[in-house]
């Protein structure tokens, strides 16, 4: 299970809010993610749900201009699942392959909510610091679980940006 912020011990805070972890801040369990998948194809999947979650919950590591396009990625992705947005990052590079000018395709994330524009909302209910790892893997109990638990740091990351639209 994902560490949440009402059971993460008191000791010194991450950005987002989330006590730090056995293995360290965010930023270690993020960059110890990035290794591993790059050698698990199964697990490399949820790359850009893990690289946009991780920049919406630490959002001074990442670029304002493009937090707008992964906050509607993570909706996206929590609207119509990982199959769709593999689907939809392969649209993007064939697009992108075949024209003269790169740019994203806004028309499939038109219909979710932009980023509220009214500061950073943590701290999150789940956070990267949080995540089992054992046996020198975040997979260890299977991708499936894995999946899981990064849907559920996801669902917290959207959930608490939309708490500022109101």
């Amino acid at each position: 299970m994902v560490q949440t912020m009402t059971d993460s011990p008191s000791m010194d805070k991450c950005e987002c809010g989330a006590a730090v972890g056995p293995l360290g801040g965010c930023v270690d369990y993020y960059h110890a993610i990035l290794a591993e998948e790059q050698a698990d194809p199964q697990m490399y999947k949820w790359h850009t749900v893990v690289v946009c979650a991780y920049l919406l919950q630490h959002p001074s590591k990442a670029h304002e201009k493009y937090l707008d396009v992964q906050f509607r990625l993570l909706q996206f992705y929590l609207d119509k699942g990982i199959d769709a947005l593999l689907r939809l990052a392969a649209h993007q590079v064939a697009r992108n392959k075949h024209r003269a000018r790169s740019g994203y395709d806004m028309a499939p994330l038109a219909e979710y909510a932009p980023l509220p524009q009214s500061g950073s909302p943590g701290p999150f209910r789940a956070a990267f610091c949080g995540l089992p790892f054992k046996d020198g893997s975040f997979v260890s109990d299977g991708h499936p679980a894995y999946g899981c638990r990064i849907e559920i740091i996801t669902e917290a990351t959207v959930e608490s940006w939309k708490t500022l639209q109101s």
